[in-house]
């Protein structure tokens, strides 16, 4: 019996262990020199990392650019996010940017990113673009 404990205990640290290194990996970059202000937090996801970090990347410029005590123009930064994915990875880009907004939205497969950063949450997402028929 003990050693079925033993091996039940290994075989839970393993796991334990897989969880964590894929939690590392997933996970984005937090080691900013601005400690907790910028702290990415990942809600829900359905787009490769090099996407998401770009992402993350925009939005903290952006944030990085509001003087410290103004308020956040959300609309700017949602256009800044729109335009940066509509250029680089084609049409057909959304992005809702608050402090608290509901959504039910349909995307496109791989292009779909809702997080935080601070207290600002932030929707973006890719919609397929279809000629119309006339």
């Amino acid at each position: 019996m003990e050693e079925a404990e033993k091996e039940l205990e290994r075989r839970t640290k393993f796991l334990s262990s897989l969880i964590q290194n894929k939690k590392k990996a997933i996970e984005p970059d937090n080691d900013d020199d601005d400690g907790e202000r910028f702290k990415v937090h990942v809600r829900a996801c359905d787009m490769p990392l090099p996407l998401q970090n770009r992402a993350f990347h925009c939005a903290r410029v952006h944030l990085e650019s509001v003087p410290p005590g103004n308020k956040l123009d959300s609309k700017r930064l949602a256009l800044a996010l729109k335009k940066e994915f509509d250029s680089s990875y084609g049409p057909a880009w959304h992005c809702i940017v608050g402090t608290s907004f509901g959504s039910y939205v349909t995307h496109s497969v791989g292009g779909f990113l809702y997080f935080s950063i601070d207290k600002v949450y932030i929707l973006l997402f890719k919609t397929a673009v279809e000629p119309l028929d006339h």
